[in-house]
């Protein structure tokens, strides 16, 4: 029967409470002189919150104690279990550790000195937690500890303590202290005590340089938990400037300055990006000229694989709030094989007379898109019921601004791109950065249609080059057509780009 029970005893006492009890000191199985410390705590019981902890001794009345606490338990000499209760609401929990307690006749004369935290030898950040505790010292009930640090003068402390240590950066002695009747004694640790890390420096999402747009930069920071702190007034960022809650509007020439702060590490390096906003050129609209704006947020845009592009292709065009000017940004996903291309197109008005023509839209690049061109057209049905076709694009596939011409007639077209000997390749447009173009083109009454300049960020590139370009298609008398086309280049592969203010002025 004896047997069985220790059996079931020391069955019991290696099971595994549901509950988050730690138990710091004694360990389980540890032999133990009476009295001794027993240093307890947990934040839930049975998977609830914990309002109260206790203890006792096998079977005996339980001490009730807080949810966290240090109790001088007394014992009769033997093996007992030693029972760390817990409650919560509307249940209970415990965990069991087998302790010995000596008999006064083996006693010993040594102290009971346990040191939780740090261990000897560890690398830590100052302050740091010196948590320990004794019952006995030198076989005496202890009275009090305390500590000092390379020798120097000793902290008094209760005899269980937790207590901040800020030595200065290097290897230090740290002698724990014990206190009783005429007696002392002393156990020592060695600590290293290290700087910690620093905290990454915060990225930028917009390089540094000039641009004649207005921009929005996006701030990051590798480090967890990690707050960025910003200025745009030239002064350096402490915690007491702007805290970087969102993407900045960057209107006018600014320097961004940021720095990063994260609980356990040294604040990080200074971030700087410098933007310029230049005074851009741009067409010479006259103040009577005619405009549709915010085109790409109207309605019934068309998407259609175009047959004269190569391979096969798809696309789909989507409303999206992010990244965004106007606050409705429409957005190309593109996906394509070698040289084919998606044609994205609405209608935005009726005008068979008009014959200038400015496409003005700011578009976007995002990062890994695969671009071979980039096409850019208006599309009028003149008062003959012919359709002028002015078809322009910056070509990655050959490096220049091209436009088409009719090499035919209107009823048996031919159709033909033409380098302009014009540099433009849109693989070399910032990416995740927005991108201001405007295309300058107008027809004759004959259907010669003259490409004049275009614009990206405020420079231009003049083309001057005049083609005919009339085809009798049948379109709706007088309808005026955008449009919006991605290619792939030799490899395919996928884009996304996006499109905002986009406005067609007509005179």
């Amino acid at each position: 029967m004896k047997i069985l029970l220790s059996a079931f005893m020391a069955l019991a006492c290696s099971s595994v409470a549901a509950s988050a009890i730690t138990v710091a000191t004694p360990a389980n199985g540890a032999k133990v002189n009476s009295p001794f410390s027993l240093v307890a705590s947990t934040s839930t019981c049975a998977s609830v919150p914990a309002v109260s902890m206790g203890y006792s001794i096998d079977s005996g009345p339980s001490t009730i104690e807080p949810t966290s606490f240090s109790a001088t338990v007394t014992a009769t000499p033997g093996a007992h279990v030693l029972h760390v209760k817990c409650w919560g609401k509307g249940t209970n929990d415990q965990a069991l550790l087998n302790i010995t307690v000596a008999s006064p006749s083996s006693t010993s004369t040594a102290s009971n000195i346990t040191v939780a935290s740090p261990a000897s030898g560890s690398k830590v950040i100052a302050p740091f937690n010196l948590v320990a505790s004794t019952t006995t010292c030198k076989g005496s009930p202890a009275l009090s500890m305390g500590y000092s640090i390379d020798g120097g003068s000793t902290t008094s402390e209760p005899a269980s303590f937790s207590a901040a240590l800020s030595p200065h950066l290097g290897t230090h002695t740290v002698a724990v202290k014990c206190f009783a009747q005429g007696v002392q004694d002393q156990v020592q640790l060695t600590v290293d005590v290290v700087p910690p890390p620093t905290a990454a420096t915060p990225q930028f999402s917009l390089a540094s340089g000039q641009y004649t747009t207005k921009q929005v930069v996006s701030l990051s920071d590798a480090t967890p938990g990690a707050v960025i702190y910003f200025t745009t007034d030239g002064s350096g960022p402490t915690t007491s400037s702007p805290r970087y809650a969102g993407p900045i509007s960057i209107t006018s020439s600014t320097v961004v300055q940021a720095v990063a702060v994260a609980s356990g590490y040294t604040n990080s390096g200074l971030a700087r990006a410098s933007y310029t906003i230049v005074q851009p050129t741009h067409p010479n609209i006259p103040s009577n000229a005619l405009h549709v704006d915010e085109i790409q947020a109207m309605p019934n845009w068309r998407t259609k694989y175009d047959p004269g592009t190569g391979g096969s292709a798809s696309g789909a065009m989507t409303m999206t709030g992010s990244p965004t000017l106007s606050g409705e940004t429409a957005q190309y996903d593109t996906n394509y094989s070698s040289y084919s291309g998606v044609l994205y197109s609405v209608t935005y008005g009726n005008d068979p007379t008009a014959q200038n023509f400015v496409y003005d839209a700011e578009v976007w690049i995002a990062a890994g898109s695969q671009i071979g061109n980039l096409e850019m057209d208006n599309n009028q049905v003149i008062s003959n019921g012919d359709t002028v076709i002015m078809a322009f694009q910056c070509a990655g596939t050959s490096n220049n601004w091209e436009y088409s011409k009719n090499a035919g007639t209107p009823s048996n077209p031919v159709v033909q791109w033409v380098r302009s000997g014009v540099a433009c390749n849109p693989a070399t447009w910032t990416t995740n950065a927005w991108h201001h173009v405007q295309i300058y083109y107008s027809r004759d009454n004959a259907g010669n249609v003259t490409y004049h300049s275009a614009w990206v960020d405020g420079v231009e590139s003049p083309i001057n080059q005049t083609a005919m370009s009339e085809f009798s298609l049948g379109w709706g008398s007088g309808a005026l057509v955008a449009n919006f086309q991605v290619d792939g280049g030799v490899n395919g592969g996928s884009s996304t780009l996006y499109l905002d203010d986009f406005t067609m002025w007509r005179w």
